[in-house]
């Protein structure tokens, strides 16, 4: 007879715990088929996705390195490194310390200008997102909190890109900031409590010890809470599509989970790739150029970078003179108007799913999305908004204009002005009659047909024009009217 000891006994495994490992094996192969055969719809937002998802990644490796090497101090130095123009010269710690790394240190230069550019690709990337998901409807329930979690992080990718813009300490930040400060010290009431907080005092103050803990520690942990909340409402949502043959609101029809699982890495480990080769084969941001920054000077040529160039433009439409007194407060509209503006247009964007929940009524739940076509006046509201982003942002460059085109200051101004109150209305008009006409012209599709360009000659010696079918899945997209796809969402229970 055979004995075995107690701990030969703990180690030999019962039959309990073999039924169990092999009930969990098959839970998870019972998973992995479901992952495995799972469709899931073939759409831009998913690419668009993986290049934000790409630049963050990019910025946290990078921005981690450059933590390492920054010193975010003001204290003046004498620089005695190895850029001869600025030898001798006074700068801060942060500029001496930025300097040192590009130009001394092996790679350096490499790691600060990927994530450069890291940080311009990704409010681009947003941008696409947000306007895939306008567009197409993807904002309705149950996906609203997903589209305001999308929208704050764009603007705090924007935080980020602006404070991250003034750490350098070089002769263009410091004309950014010096353009900042004096913004906000035209604020009424709230004017000087802004400015104390963010400068610290009188400009410069300690302005970038405040911007590095803002731009390193701040937005990136309310980064990190915003990404892990949207990701966690896109788990638990079903994926959208658009209307088509087979596609309703209960199936789901695309690409299998391993074949979208692929493109999106590939999108991603491509977009790094080249985030790297722009870092290394393009110059952005020559400090070394610029120079330190200077409380008693500023460069006249000075551009903000692209994504906040909006805001600049608007500054520059306002006419100056616009101001009066009031309640022993001086109400400077020239500074007024242009942040009343960015607000609401921002506040708009980010309430927007509410907004037309309101005027539409409509409240069912969404999973097919919508044509931009089928959505005339929405379609139309989202053209006129870029549109009228778009002559904002043109706006920043009047100096440019005036510089290298020899057009006028002021004909750029008026002409500006002009195209800001025009050009959105022009765009939502003409947006809204395209939007309609390309319908009508679909349900003529639908009824007789695509036109094939061939001709036939009748027996009466006249010509027509022969028509063919739509293919199934075409006919089946086009004739999705919004009526249809209301009427298939309301098959799904919320």
């Amino acid at each position: 007879m055979t004995t075995t000891t107690p701990d030969e006994r703990a180690a030999t495994p019962t039959t309990k715990t073999v039924v169990r490992s092999r009930r969990h094996r098959l839970r998870y192969a019972e998973t992995y088929g479901r992952l495995a055969h799972r469709a899931v719809p073939n759409l831009w937002a998913a690419l668009f996705a993986a290049i934000s998802a790409a630049c963050l990644v990019v910025l946290a490796f990078t921005g981690i390195l450059l933590t390492v090497a920054y010193d975010p101090s003001v204290e003046p130095v004498i620089y005695q490194g190895s850029y001869a123009p600025l030898r001798g010269v006074e700068v801060s710690r942060a500029y001496d310390s930025m300097l040192h790394y590009s130009l001394e240190v092996n790679g350096g230069l490499l790691v600060r200008q990927t994530h450069h550019w890291a940080a311009l690709v990704l409010p681009a990337s947003l941008m696409l997102q947000i306007g895939t998901a306008f567009f197409t409807g993807a904002f309705r329930r149950p996906r609203r909190l997903a589209w305001v979690l999308l929208v704050a992080t764009f603007l705090l990718a924007l935080g980020a890109g602006w404070s991250g813009y003034g750490l350098p300490d070089d002769a263009l930040s410091g004309t950014g900031l010096r353009i900042f400060e004096g913004i906000l010290i035209g604020t009424p009431f709230l004017g000087s409590w802004l400015t104390l907080l963010i400068f610290g005092g009188e400009f410069p103050s300690d302005v970038v010890p405040r911007l590095y803990w803002l731009h390193a520690v701040v937005i990136p942990v309310l980064l990190a809470v915003v990404l892990s909340l949207r990701l966690r409402l896109v788990r638990r949502t079903r994926p959208a599509q658009l209307p088509g043959r087979g596609r309703t609101a209960n199936n789901l029809v695309g690409l299998p989970w391993p074949a979208v699982a692929a493109r999106v890495t590939g999108t991603f480990l491509l977009t790094c790739g080249l985030l790297v080769a722009m870092g290394g084969l393009l110059t952005v941001a020559p400090i070394w150029r610029y120079g330190p920054a200077s409380p008693t000077s500023a460069s006249a040529g000075s551009q903000p970078d692209w994504y906040t160039a909006w805001l600049d433009g608007s500054l520059r439409l306002v006419p100056p003179s616009w101001d009066f007194s009031w309640l022993g407060h001086t109400w400077a509209l020239s500074v007024l108007v242009p942040e009343l503006v960015a607000a609401a247009f921002l506040g708009a964007l980010m309430l927007y799913p509410l907004i037309e929940e309101r005027v539409t009524g409509d409240r069912t739940v969404h999973h097919l999305l919508d044509r931009p076509r089928d959505r005339p006046r929405r379609t139309g509201l989202g053209v006129a908004g870029f549109v009228f982003f778009g002559i904002l942002w043109l706006s920043a460059s009047t100096d440019i204009g005036a510089t290298i085109f020899h057009v006028s200051f002021e004909t750029q101004v008026y002409a500006l002005r002009t195209a800001l109150v025009l050009g959105p209305v022009l765009a939502y008009v003409v947006t809204v009659a395209m939007c309609r006409e390309l319908r009508a012209r679909q349900r003529e599709s639908v009824r007789y047909g695509y036109e094939t360009g061939r001709l036939i000659r009748g027996p009466d010696g006249g010509y027509t024009e022969v028509h063919a079918p739509l293919s199934p899945d075409v006919r089946t997209s086009v004739a999705a009217s919004a009526r249809l796809i209301r009427r298939s969402d309301e098959e799904v229970q919320p």
